[in-house]
């Protein structure tokens, strides 16, 4: 209940959900069904302000009730020492605290409390340690005695507060008790409350025994003694002093080193012969009681701890000097003298006492007894389990109290009641002046009825005889009420015929005058309803044409509306139509469109490959035959290494490609065809400037060739236009997979429209890859240059300083190159004249060089 109060209240006693709670988990039933325990709580606050316990009482009992809640959560854990013991944890600590604050004592004193012990000694004290499992159980025996003062407390409240006054005389109380319990696992609870019940049946059996025998004495009649079983030998079994159970148990509590095994070992050894006291054949420390009402096996794993009712010492001195009013109230100091005669305290004694007690008021008054029965196990209604019954009567001792009743006179009527309720069964007898003793003999006589006796003041029956006078006496009050029913039938049935007659009599009379009345009621309506007629129809005829006026009407102006809808909606639709074919039109015209200029892109992309392949076929033949493209062979191995490098640049950037191809689609295309114009701007600045160097190299003079005969620096140069060869091929294959990859990478970016947007930094880095290409190209331009002057200079030079490259390229704004109009040769020297006619190997050297250089420069527009 305390757990599901106020969120105000909780919070004052650091209280949560009631699973947290060590001694609320143990069932896992946290909830009944039906039951709310904020309602109860509200309930119940309310019936303590009724009975008059004020708020800062109830404000000190939340506070007890929440600090042991607190109190069972403190666990423990081995401590530094031997044999001793500590608060667990924090959690552990700060319910230790928790405790400490609702108790209004210090938070040390109640730690050392539960974890040690002062030895009281006739010199000195000894203060003990506990482990961690004696201060778990000193934590719990503070527990419970806590409750139970709390407990004891609310009882004589409640008890104070009912007004009972201490000096009258008379009692009406009301005892309420369990029944007889055998379960499972019985324990010292079951144990107590069945020695209650065996001593409140053999109260039952001697009341009900007692009354029997002081009616009969009363009475003077003839009776003999009546035997009822008699459960005295299970009494002194359990609570005969000193050696009954419960005096054992006492004494195995007082021992230091007793344990239930050996309190079982003491009861076996005890009560081997008795007839009520059984040893299970299993079992090393349970016994079991022929009670009764049955058999009970008890266990007795937690007799000893159950049965043990004494305060520590600490627990007492810690709590007496709370701060709470309340609390050291619940713990009053003793005395010295108080303190050791009750040194030792159990449960079972006070039981037994207060049991004691229970029997002598219920001796010294008149007990009325009723028997609560159960019909069903199942709690539910119109079900009556037979068995079940039987054995609650039998275990109440009904059918014990029933057996003792039957064996005497269980029917007992005064003489004037007997007389009252029986006279009819003979009516001549009770005529005339005799007495009622007199009267009641000749009664009985009268009927035939054996085996009762009559006492001064009343008739005793045995059993069954009450009822078979009660038969007779129905049969003549059966036959009695015939005679009165024919009678009275007979009566009822004359009246009821005149009474019929003068009814009949009066309805006709009334009937016929209604019948006139309705036959001229009848041509009043006739009369009137033909004029109804005819007033109807003609509203009906008037409504009729309306309606089909109007409907007319309506149906014209809907089909005409219907007619006009039609046909805006046709001329929509013809617009729709136009509209969609327009788009799908256009639709179809740029997918054509798109299609052919991508297949123009892959054709033109095909065949600029083809040409750079043939122009480095020529580009080998011209390696081949001469050694004077030791410097231009420094220049491709570069550029082969940039080459190499690009290629693996392109392969980083088509990677970056694929990740962004949606989103640089459109830019990809825009770029391409601006490639395209220029690469076809590039390709005719070409084809102008080969025509030029032809026109050139045909008006150039003829020079004479000067041998220059070094064979090992040929032999040396044809190694490596060997190796350069081998290059050449693995990049024209290199190339290929380019182009392949190429083409794939311009599918996939089609595909990918929406990534293109990423592209754009990559498309920067290639403008700029393609600036430091240009820069290269016109470095080479400047050598050419230094080249050509130097023939111009020079009547005789060596091969390799006779190429030139006469294509100087723009830089654009895209990156990419247009090639610039050739000049005008300058004049050059007769030598170099006739060294270039004279010469034609020479001459396709140069215009081979010229090939390489342009094949270089589509490499790079391809790329």
């Amino acid at each position: 209940m305390i757990c599901a109060g106020s969120p105000e209240e909780r919070e004052k006693y650091k209280l949560g959900d009631p699973s947290t709670f060590h001694y609320l988990n143990q069932s896992n039933c946290y909830k009944i069904d039906g039951l709310d325990e904020s309602k109860e709580y509200l309930e119940t606050r309310k019936a303590m302000d009724i009975i008059g316990i004020s708020s800062e009482e109830q404000e000190a009992i939340f506070r007890i009730v929440a600090a042991i809640l607190h109190l069972g959560n403190v666990e423990f854990a081995e401590g530094d020492d031997v044999d001793s013991s500590k608060p667990k944890n924090e959690k552990s600590m700060f319910h230790l605290r928790t405790a400490a604050e609702l108790f209004m004592c210090d938070e040390k004193a109640l730690e050392d409390s539960l974890c040690k012990r002062i030895i009281v000694t006739r010199d000195e004290n000894i203060v003990k340690t506990l482990d961690a499992e004696a201060a778990k159980g000193s934590r719990d025996a503070l527990a419970k005695t806590v409750y139970s003062r709390l407990f004891d407390w609310l009882v004589t409240k409640i008890n104070n507060s009912i007004g009972q006054d201490p000096t009258s005389k008379c009692l009406i109380g009301v005892l309420d008790i369990y029944g007889f319990e055998s379960f499972k696992t019985n324990s010292f609870e079951q144990f107590c409350i069945n020695l209650t019940n065996e001593k409140l049946q053999q109260h039952f059996n001697q009341h009900v025994f007692k009354m029997e025998q002081e009616e009969y004495t009363k009475e003077e009649i003839d009776w003999s003694y009546i035997e009822f079983v008699d459960n005295q030998d299970i009494l002194d079994l359990i609570d005969k002093k000193p050696g009954g159970i419960i005096a054992l148990l006492d004494e195995a509590c007082m021992l230091p080193r007793s344990t239930h095994e050996t309190f079982a070992q003491k009861l076996y050894q005890t009560f081997k012969n008795h007839k009520r006291f059984v040893k299970p054949k299993l079992s090393r420390s349970d016994f079991t009681i022929c009670h009764y009402a049955g058999d009970v096996t008890y266990q007795t794993e937690l007799f000893l701890d159950k049965n043990k009712d004494y305060v520590i010492a600490e627990h007492q001195a810690l709590l007496g000097a709370s701060g709470c009013s309340f609390v050291s109230g619940l713990f009053p100091l003793l005395s010295d003298d108080s303190s050791k005669s009750s040194k030792f305290s159990s449960i079972g004694s006070r039981f037994k006492q207060q049991l004691q007690s229970l029997l002598e008021t219920l001796s010294s008054t008149e007990p009325h007894y009723i028997r609560c029965v159960k019909p069903n196990s199942l709690l539910k209604p119109a079900i009556f389990e037979n068995q079940n019954v039987l054995q609650q009567l039998r275990c109440g001792g009904v059918m014990e109290a029933i057996r003792i009743s039957c064996a005497g006179y269980p029917t007992r009527r005064t003489f004037l009641e007997f007389i009252d309720r029986f006279g009819i069964l003979a009516p001549d007898v009770l005529t005339g002046s005799s007495d009622e003793i007199t009267a009641v003999r000749r009664l009985l006589e009268k009927v035939d009825l054996q085996g009762y006796q009559v006492g001064k003041t009343k008739v005793f029956l045995r059993s069954g005889q009450m009822a078979e006078l009660d038969a007779r006496r129905n049969e003549v009050l059966g036959r009695s009420a015939n005679l009165i029913q024919r009678k009275v039938r007979s009566f009822l049935a004359k009246k009821s015929f005149i009474a019929l007659r003068r009814s009949a009599v009066q309805i006709q009379t009334v009937c016929r005058g209604e019948l006139a009345r309705r036959v001229y009621q009848g041509l009043r309506r006739e009369a009137a309803s033909l004029k109804i007629q005819t007033r109807y129809r003609m509203h009906n005829a008037r409504k009729a044409y309306t309606e089909l006026s109007a409907s007319a009407l309506t149906i014209q102006s809907s089909l005409r509306g219907m007619a006009a809808r039609k046909e805006i909606h046709f001329r929509r639709q013809t617009r729709a139509a136009i509209i969609i074919q327009t788009r799908c039109r256009q639709f179809l015209a740029r997918l054509d469109y798109s299609r052919t200029r991508k297949a123009a892109i892959t054709t033109q992309c095909f065949w600029r490959g083809k040409v750079a392949r043939k122009e480095l076929r020529k580009l080998k033949l011209a390696a081949r035959e001469t050694g004077a493209l030791q410097a231009a062979k420094n220049k491709l191995e570069k550029q082969v290494e940039e080459l190499t490098w690009r290629l693996q640049l392109e392969k980083r950037m088509r990677a970056d490609l694929e990740e962004s191809k949606s989103q640089e689609n459109a830019k990809l295309q825009a770029a391409l065809q601006e490639v395209q114009q220029q690469y076809k701007e590039t390709k005719d600045t070409l084809v102008k400037e080969r025509e030029a160097a032809k026109k050139v190299a045909e008006i150039a003079p003829v020079i004479k060739e000067v041998p220059v005969i070094d064979t090992e620096l040929m032999n040396k140069l044809r190694d490596e236009n060997d190796k350069l060869k081998t290059l050449v091929s693995s990049l024209e294959k290199k190339i290929d997979d380019t182009e392949k990859k190429y083409d794939e990478t311009n599918k996939i970016s089609e595909e990918r429209l929406k990534k293109a947007m990423d592209a754009e930094s990559k498309i920067d880095d290639l403008n700029m890859a393609m600036l430091r290409l240009q820069e290269k190209i016109s470095n080479m331009e400047t050598d050419e240059k230094v080249q050509r002057q130097a023939l111009l200079s020079t009547p005789v030079r060596s091969m390799s300083e006779h190429l030139s490259i006469p294509i100087v390229p723009k830089n654009l704004e895209n990156g990419y190159h247009e090639a610039e109009e050739p000049k005008e040769p300058q004049s050059a020297p007769p030598a170099l004249k006739d060294y270039g006619n004279g010469d034609p190997k020479l001459k396709k050297s140069s215009a081979e060089k010229q090939q390489v250089s342009q094949h270089f420069l589509v490499l790079q527009l391809l790329l």
